[in-house]
């Protein structure tokens, strides 16, 4: 059935925000006439992403809860009860026939407010260990699209449907090696390993890097290494010609598409999204899950990996110790690398962007027939 009304909820981080735009997309292109609306949180990311993929979004004044003891928890339940009596005004103006939500803190009051106005409701969970937002909303929602097996230990099992996170699918098609290796100036002669830490950087990953470089350019190995803007000048400036040489240090990869053809091992942090990109890619990887994310997401997305022998997982606090040993291990086994990398592939999902918008085309007919 065709989708003529949505409204989209979610953010405050890119792994709520992009899926949900790659979703909207994805409506456009089969609905060109299709009426999209985001509800975000206000002064949080979406705010400024969305507008700049060509959509409209309304914010909200919500907010999660801190641990520590703070006045925004006090008044925390009254920008709840602000946030869902908006989002119940918002539904009521732009009338929608479905709302989906990604997670975060607008989607909570959204969906909340759909549900009570017997709007047809559907969550896409990106991680492993799902969020807050979802398991409270999981029981009233129609459906429930997620990325990883396992889930129904969390949500109802007849709701869940496996379609995987939507990812680019433009940087897992194969490239040019030789046009890549010219792009990075890197020896096609030498194994490569591709550090991702994200387009800000990973600390934790920039310094086991750094001071390991000898070790990594006595094994023969050349780096094609992200360390993020934040920290790019002054590791460049740390850097001396000799190094260079086997090194090739950017702030960012604009064409991934060409790293990972190279890559030999990616190092990687384990967000939801990266890790869905990474089982596409089918190359062999090592996990240095962020202890800073919510919930400890990123080590149980490293985990739901490791447990099918399709990655490699080496904790943030003990990554300046064995972080290195691990990569030698792995680049220097041939057997353990094609191990990890068919095992990995086994886990790709690469059609969940049109996965996730054909449940939500079933559950708005499902809902139209009752």
């Amino acid at each position: 059935m065709k989708i003529e009304r949505v409204i989209l909820s979610g953010g405050g981080t890119g792994g709520h925000i992009f899926p949900a735009i790659a979703i909207a997309n994805e409506i456009k292109k089969r609905n060109p006439q299709a009426a999209i609306l985001f509800v975000g949180a206000e002064g949080k990311m979406e705010m400024e992403k969305v507008p700049a993929a060509g959509y409209e979004i309304i914010g909200l004044q919500i907010a999660g809860f801190q641990r520590r003891l703070t006045l925004s928890n006090f008044i925390l339940p009254f920008k709840i009860i602000r946030s869902l009596l908006k989002a119940r005004k918002i539904l009521n103006a732009f009338k929608p026939q479905l709302v989906i939500g990604f997670g975060g803190y607008a989607s909570g009051p959204t969906l909340q407010a759909a549900v009570h106005l017997g709007i047809p409701t559907l969550v896409q969970e990106q991680n492993s260990f799902p969020g807050k937002t979802n398991k409270i909303l999981a029981k009233k929602v129609g459906a429930i699209c997620t990325a990883y097996l396992g889930l129904d230990n969390y949500f109802p099992a007849e709701k869940i449907h496996l379609t995987g996170n939507p990812v680019r699918l433009d940087i897992v098609n194969p490239s040019n090696k030789e046009a890549a290796y010219a792009h990075f100036d890197l020896q096609a002669t030498k194994k490569t390993v591709l550090i991702i830490g994200g387009s800000l950087g990973a600390r934790t990953l920039n310094q086991a890097m750094f001071q390991n470089l000898k070790t990594i350019q006595d094994s023969d190995i050349q780096l094609l290494w992200q360390c993020g803007k934040l920290y790019y000048a002054s590791l460049n400036e740390q850097l001396d010609e000799e190094t260079k040489q086997h090194v090739k240090l950017v702030p960012f990869i604009d064409r991934m598409d060409l790293a990972y053809s190279i890559a030999d091992v990616i190092i990687s942090r384990a967000g939801a999204l990266s890790v869905s990109e990474l089982c596409l890619v089918k190359k062999p990887i090592i996990l240095v899950p962020s202890p800073n994310v919510a919930e400890d997401h990123q080590t149980k997305n490293a985990q739901a990996l490791v447990e099918k022998n399709a990655a490699v997982l080496v904790r943030d606090n003990q990554a300046m110790e064995e972080l290195i040993p691990t990569l030698l291990q792995v680049i220097q086994n041939p057997n353990r690398q094609e191990e990890l990398a068919t095992n990995i592939a086994h886990l790709g999902l690469p059609n969940a962007t049109s996965a996730i918008v054909d449940c939500a085309e079933k559950l708005l007919e499902k809902s139209n027939n009752q």
